[in-house]
Order: C-alpha cells, then structure tokens, then sequence
C-alpha cells in the first residue's frame, strides 16, 4: 500500500511494467501473468488496485483523469515505464502517459477498451453508481456478483484468490470491496488521451471480444492488433498472448 492505493510488484531493475485492470476487478487479474513475468519481463513490475477497488481508497468522482492523478502520485518518477492496462485500466493508462502527468511513461498497451457508448449504457451506469452497497448472506453469493461485474464469470473459480481480493466480510455480511459510485467513471475520450499520450501506443483487443470492434480500433488512428480467439479478459484467457505484446518494449 502506497498513500490511498493498493500495489503488488515483484522483480528489481529501473525498467517498470505498470498493470492496471479493468472496472470491477483489482490487481488480482494480474495473477495468471505473474509465473511469467519472472522470466519475461526485464525488471520491475506493480499491479494496481484502481482507486474504489480492492484495497484501495474511494475518490469523490470518478473519470480516467482522477483516476490516473491518483495512481501518478503514488509512482517512481525516475523509472522508464511501460503500461498494460485492461478496459478501463487502459483508457486510464493512457491519461497517465499524457503531458500533463509528465511521467517516464515509453509505452502503452491498451488491452478491450471500449470505444464506442450509447447513451442507454451510460445511464444504466449511472444508475448502478447510485444504488446502495448490496450486503450478500454468504461469501458465495459475493463471489458470484463479483465474477459478474468483473466479467471473470466461467473464467475464474468463485475460491480463486482473485475473487478473495474483490471481497469485504463486514459485521452486516459480505460485499464487494468495489465503490459502487466507480460505474459513473463514464466514457474516456480515446482520441483526446491519444492525441495527448507522449508515449508509443499499442491498441490490442480478443478476436472474442463483444465490447470493441477491429474497425472501432482503426478509426482511432494508433497501431492495433487483435488476438485470435480471445475474449475480453484475454490476459486472464491467455495470460502469454497478452505479455508477448510488451515484447518490443521491454
């Protein structure tokens, strides 16, 4: 834990992989890949819990800006970085690598950010952020609107340690450790934060994915790639797929 956010890292060296996951989930997600960072990844890596999720502490409101000030005070500002981030993570991974953070950010990769948003799904959004926290009478029950709102359903077993860490036991039953008011985080403004990003970009989606299209990806203007027959959460699918995309940053 570092001031109001929550890290888990491993490896040494001046060379910083940042993992940031996607809405609902924590830095847990990243577990899978941890096995192969060991071997394949030249330094240093942390795995975060955006701010509202897991072990780490609320904001006031939400977008991928405050979200990303929050995590930029918590990083080293002398090692050269690389971003994987994960839907929303990676929408928030790109503010980061923008000029106005002014951090050592060389490389993006934004792994299932959706692009495209009506306004049906906007205002369903809105209106999860301002319902109560919901308490569960069994830690199964949490599990499983867990793995729901995560997208970890039929990926992720309900005792997996990736679910322990979205979780919360309290005196009045379980919940999720998640701020409900995080689903008004809204619609990032891709090509404002590419047209801002200093840093290279790579934008990756699963061939599987139903929240982002090829041609959504080509009509942002960045390099783009799809992994064949993956999903949404490719990195949880196939956590080797995914980390062979940092290969040219490493």
């Amino acid at each position: 834990m570092t001031g109001d956010v929550r890290l888990r890292g491993g490896g040494s060296g001046q060379r910083l992989l940042l993992l940031l996951h996607g809405l609902g989930a924590t830095g847990e997600v990243w577990n899978p890949s941890r096995p192969l960072l060991t071997h394949g990844w030249p330094g240093r890596w942390l795995a975060v819990d955006l701010p509202g999720h897991g072990g780490s502490e609320p904001l006031p409101e939400y977008s991928c800006l405050t979200l990303a000030e929050r995590i930029a005070k918590t990083l080293p500002v002398d090692d050269r970085m690389v971003v994987l981030g994960h839907s929303l993570g990676g929408a928030v991974g790109l503010a980061l690598a923008g000029r106005r953070f002014d951090l050592p950010v060389a490389a993006v990769v934004a792994l299932g950010v959706k692009v495209a948003w009506t306004a049906e799904e906007l205002a369903r959004a809105e209106a999860l952020a301002r319902r109560p926290v919901a308490r569960y009478a069994t830690r199964a029950e949490a599990a499983s609107r867990y793995l729901r709102v995560s997208g970890l359903t039929g990926l992720v077993d309900g005792d997996d340690p990736i679910v322990d860490a979205g979780l919360r036991e309290e005196d009045e039953g379980w919940r999720l450790a998640m701020d409900p008011a995080a689903f008004a985080v809204g619609a990032p403004d891709l090509p404002a934060l590419l047209a801002d990003c200093a840093a290279q970009v790579l934008l990756a989606r699963g061939e599987r994915d139903p929240m982002v299209t090829d041609a959504q990806l080509a009509g942002l203007g960045a390099p783009a790639t799809t992994l064949a027959d993956l999903g949404h959460n490719a990195h949880v699918e196939d956590p080797a797929a995914v980390l062979r995309l940092l290969h040219p940053y490493r």
